[in-house]
């Protein structure tokens, strides 16, 4: 049924101040109707832990928005139930950075006197849910469907990477199931205390018998251990009202780090039990009732689960899980229960069936023990867990499950919604603006800032387009140093548009290049380097202080910085020969030395620089060097003069030589410590310097563009351009070589998301070489059939070129990275 069907008028135990919600709701909720005409309150009676109710908000001119709203229950409750505030914050993450289908989260509210107790609100999903699991009124086909979504949906959870999301200390992954036993355990008998049930020792047994047969790999925190939803069941979905997939699981009150079988094996007990709460029970399940038309067999459904999650069957113990699976149901059952004779139990008069649920479930785990089978060794002909349940369901979920494996270079439906959004604002503000920007750096105000420039900006932040390079785990860890409170930083805040979309570095390709297309482009979104550089810098290795005045200023745009490293003295392509040194007196750093081609420096509203010099001449060579934070301000910091770019000096952003004379600095401004400069600069130079490759994707596109509509607007020798024959087959080599820089490009990317910056070096080195040679490849045809205005600052060709053949040394050599290639090559030859 939908789920607007499921409302009923709030139970006198749960009623809350209406008006003080309206109040909250106004001032915490983004887009929240204001003034609000009215507020409707109703509640969900499908559920039987927090009460969740369903808020209409009527704006003035008649429109009504829903929430919804989720809140503990009044009264007195088990130690560590009814947790909203962990809800909130696994929603949360899930919803910012994956494509698991969560509903949005609005705010949290710690503070029970607002409504009474704790509570959170999220978006309302207009959808259907299918509150009995026999999907009685759905059509066979329709029934397979919806499980099987079921088993993608689940194993879509158990692929996300916890720490990348900030999730890492959501709990404990080892010896899930021996706490997990002893926790409802004492849940149980908390909820007993007064009265023993009739399967009271029945259970207390259970408990024993499953602390002694507690599989080996639960000990573990390795493969098969993970994000844990702890109520997993078909009736926990929304299905999209049109369309047979899952756009929202609900109810995360039980989720937790630890053994993932666990809620396999817990949404699989519609097979085992029938625990619907109606007055003609059947306990018996689909093995004792007969599966309905068209339901997936419990094998396939599990072939299903393990050929999305490439886990193994799991066969050998199977036998626990399940049994695990009943107690587990049993105690939660015993609590509804004994909330329903407190008068506190959200499901209202259904809740006191659950005491007779509880019961069934303890034995039928004891049924399910003492069977000498329950699981085949291996999956049955045609559902074989390794290559999916049947070339049905592998055809009909080739799209989902490729975009990870085979096909991972498709984008998903949040980065080509971004896309599309970044191609329309360089449509509507970026490139009509460009002569305006060149205007300005070719006068006499060129070092200052064209005001439209912070309006774009300003502009970029609302679209939801600002910091989209910030990687999944540096935002993660962002959000844990700079804003701990779980109360603020809403999706959609301010906080949160600091750090990103939450993409991953494959995700954030299809967008950089899109930027790349125009000079100007990067800085308008907070793109831009070498901040996105230094922000990852800081982002990884600055210690809270530092972010807190360096980092949040840079990720709000207000500042900008300049990246210190190449010395004019040396070949400062081997770090290890910098000469600048940095000395400790005291409680400073005093710095001394040259550096030139810092990019960024000539801003006027750059105010920090990331410099790398010697702290020890003496030690080993790649300990020698450290990374340090200098405030330009700092007296002894000179800019001698900005350097030209084949002529250009790209003001305003400009690149200087800078002398640093005496200069000192508080011992805090250290980076990570003495001696770990090349550390650093290791981390930096991935996902910070495929920037330059992703862009140079974007700058040749823009090429291509220009030199196709130059060709077929001219004429030379009677004909178009177009129709030369040479220019045809140089037109295709073009094209030829771009896609396949693209897709370097984009694999490096994947490379350095899956296996880190160290084990994808040979790659990201293969890009920073085929990306600027293939620029510089099309660029110089562009110019070439544009004749003499390709020469000119008429068209925006030569500056492309000019930062496309930067790179090939700003980038770091061609020379280094086929080094590298080259040495790789060898290594694998040898082994």
């Amino acid at each position: 049924m939908l789920t607007s069907g499921l409302l009923r008028p709030v139970d006198d135990a749960h009623a809350i101040d209406e008006a003080a919600l309206l109040r909250y709701a106004a001032e915490h909720v983004a887009g929240f109707p204001s003034p609000a005409r009215g507020l409707a309150l109703t509640q969900f009676g499908h559920g039987q832990s927090n009460p969740t109710y369903c808020i209409e908000a009527s704006a003035p001119g008649g429109v009504t928005a829903r929430y919804v709203l989720r809140k503990k229950p009044p009264g007195a409750i088990l130690q560590s139930a009814h947790a909203v505030e962990r809800e909130f914050q696994v929603l949360k993450a899930l919803g910012t950075y994956t494509d698991v289908p969560v509903p949005k989260v609005f705010c949290l509210c710690t503070d029970a006197s607002v409504i009474g107790t704790p509570f959170y609100i999220m978006e309302h999903l207009e959808g259907l849910i299918y509150p009995d699991n026999k999907l009685t009124g759905v059509t066979p086909t329709k029934r397979k469907t919806i499980y099987l979504a079921a088993a993608e949906t689940l194993a879509a959870i158990h692929k996300v990477d916890v720490t990348a999301i900030g999730l890492q200390k959501y709990g404990r992954r080892d010896n899930y199931c021996k706490r997990q036993v002893e926790r409802w355990g004492r849940q149980y008998l908390s909820s007993t205390g007064e009265g023993k049930p009739a399967r009271y020792q029945k259970m207390l047994d259970l408990a024993h018998w499953l602390k002694e047969h507690i599989p080996k790999e639960d000990s573990s925190a390795g493969f098969g251990t993970g994000l844990v939803h702890g109520d997993y069941r078909v009736d926990n979905l929304v299905f999209h009202p049109t369309e047979d997939r899952v756009i929202g699981v609900l109810d995360w009150e039980l989720s937790t780090l630890g053994n993932q079988m666990c809620d396999v094996a817990y949404s699989s007990l519609p097979y085992i039990i029938d625990a619907t709460t109606s007055t003609g029970y059947s306990y018996g399940g689909f093995e004792y009732t007969g599966i309905p038309d068209g339901i997936p067999p419990l094998e396939e459904y599990l072939a299903a689960y393990c050929s999305i999650s490439a886990r193994p069957w799991p066969a050998a113990s199977w036998k626990f899980y399940v049994a695990f699976s009943l107690f587990r149901g049993a105690s939660i059952y015993a609590g509804v229960y004994h909330r329903w004779t407190m008068g506190n139990a959200s499901g209202g008069e259904r809740a006191r069936f659950s005491g007779k649920i509880a019961n069934a479930m303890v034995d039928r785990a004891w049924d399910i023990i003492n069977r000498e089978n329950v699981l085949r060794e291996q999956p049955a002909r045609g559902m074989h867990a390794s290559n999916g349940p049947s070339q049905e369901f592998q055809r009909k979920h080739e799209g989902s499950i490729s975009t990870k494996d085979q096909g991972k270079f498709v984008p998903s439906e949040k980065v080509m919604q971004l896309r599309n959004k970044l191609m329309k604002f360089m449509e509507d503000y970026i490139y009509p603006m460009e002569s305006e920007f060149y205007k300005r750096a070719h006068s006499t105000s060129r070092w200052t800032i064209h005001p439209e420039e912070e309006k774009l900006k300003a502009l970029a932040k609302r679209e939801g387009l600002w910091n989209l390079f910030i990687p999944l785990d540096s935002a993660a860890r962002a959000r844990e140093l700079l804003f701990e409170d779980m109360s603020h930083g809403s999706p959609g805040s301010s906080e949160e548009l600091l750090l990103g979309a939450g993409l991953t570095n494959l995700e954030y390709g299809y967008l950089c290049e899109i930027m790349g297309r125009s000079i100007w482009a990067p800085q308008i979104f907070n793109c831009g380097p070498p901040d996105t550089g230094n922000m990852e810098v800081l982002l990884r290795y600055g210690t809270k202080e530092q972010q807190k005045q360096w980092l949040v200023p840079l990720l709000e745009g207000k500042i900008r910085s300049g990246f210190a490293m190449t010395e004019p003295q040396v070949a400062s392509s081997d770090a290890t020969n910098i000469e600048c040194s940095i000395s400790r007196q005291g409680d400073f750093y005093v710095i001394n030395g040259t550096k030139w081609w810092t990019s960024g420096a000539m801003d006027p509203r750059c105010q920090i620089l990331v410099l790398m010099g010697k702290t020890d001449f003496s030690a080993p060579k790649h300990k020698q060097q450290s990374m340090i934070l200098v405030d330009v301000k700092t007296p002894g910091v000179q800019i001698r003069r900005p350097l030209l770019v084949f002529g250009f000096d790209d003001a305003p952003h400009g690149h200087a030589e800078i002398t640093f004379e005496n200069v000192r600095v508080p011992v805090t401004n250290i980076l990570l410590g003495e001696g770990r400069g090349f550390e650093i600069a290791q981390g930096r130079l991935g996902p910070g310097r495929l920037h330059h490759c992703m862009r140079l994707i974007g700058a040749a596109e823009r090429g291509m563009n220009l030199m196709v509509e130059r060709a077929l607007s001219r004429t030379t020798f009677g004909k178009k351009i177009a129709q030369h024959g040479s220019f045809l087959a140089d037109l295709a080599k073009c094209r030829v070589e771009l896609e396949q820089a693209r897709l370097l490009v984009l694999e490096a990317a994947d490379q350095l998301d899956r296996h880190g910056n160290k084990k994808a070096r040979g790659i990201l080195a293969m890009a920073k070489v085929a990306a600027p040679n293939m620029a510089l490849k099309v660029l110089d045809m562009a110019m070439q059939v544009h004749g003499g205005a390709g020469l000119s600052s008429d068209t925006v060709l030569s500056h492309l070129w000019a930062t496309a053949r930067t790179l090939r040394i700003a980038d770091g050599p061609d020379e280094v990275h086929l080094g590298t290639i080259a040495k790789l090559e060898l290594q694998r030859a040898r082994m």
